[in-house]
């Protein structure tokens, strides 16, 4: 009888580290409610958000479907992979809402993780973990090309809009206090009131 083939006697082995953190994180079994994303290397799971968090989302909900200068498609909790397939493992995030052209109809069909090109814009409203939200999905974002990054910043009472990504980051950012509009350039065109997030 041969000795088994050392190649072939462990077939995970060609597995990388990032391959593997990747396969864990894609087997997560969640609890309801709440929410996993893989975000530069790290496994974050946060709970559900409470009632201010989605009433900031609601504000800008309502605004984006009656203002836009186009139809837009919008989806709450959509997976999102980002950054070049080279960087292992690619990023998998959630943003609060992602909006895209409805004449593209990107989610139609779409797997629950899906690349972000055609994406117009990601909303996150900052939670339990500000920072990851202000730094790490910015670049995150930035990284998947995704155009217009808007976040809503409770504990600083701002609205900042991040814009022209590259290499990573946004070169350009513009940012309000709650009370004062904010322009969204197109294919929103118009200005983002923000007198009610007071």
């Amino acid at each position: 009888m041969s000795e088994p083939d050392d190649m072939t006697a462990m077939p995970n082995e060609s597995l990388t580290q990032a391959d593997i953190l990747l396969e864990g994180f894609l087997a997560l079994d969640t609890p309801e409610g709440f929410r996993a994303e893989l975000i530069e290397g790290e496994i974050v799971v946060t709970p559900p958000p409470d009632g201010d968090h989605e009433k900031y989302i609601s504000r800008v909900l309502r605004q984006v479907i009656r203002k836009s200068m186009i139809d837009m498609d919008v989806s709450g909790n959509k997976g999102l992979k980002t950054a070049s397939a080279a960087e292992r493992p690619r990023n998998h995030v959630i943003p609060d809402l992602t909006f895209a052209p409805v004449e593209a109809d990107l989610f139609a069909g779409a797997d629950c993780w899906m690349p972000g090109d055609g994406v117009a814009m990601v909303l996150e409203v900052t939670s339990t973990r500000p920072n990851a939200d202000r730094e790490t999905k910015r670049r995150c974002y930035a990284g998947g090309g995704i155009p217009l990054y808007l976040l809503v910043d409770r504990d600083t009472s701002t609205v900042t809009l991040f814009t022209d990504p590259e290499r990573g980051d946004y070169r350009e950012l513009h940012a309000v206090p709650f009370g004062k509009p904010l322009p969204l350039p197109a294919p929103f065109g118009f200005d983002l009131e923000t007198a009610d997030f007071l």
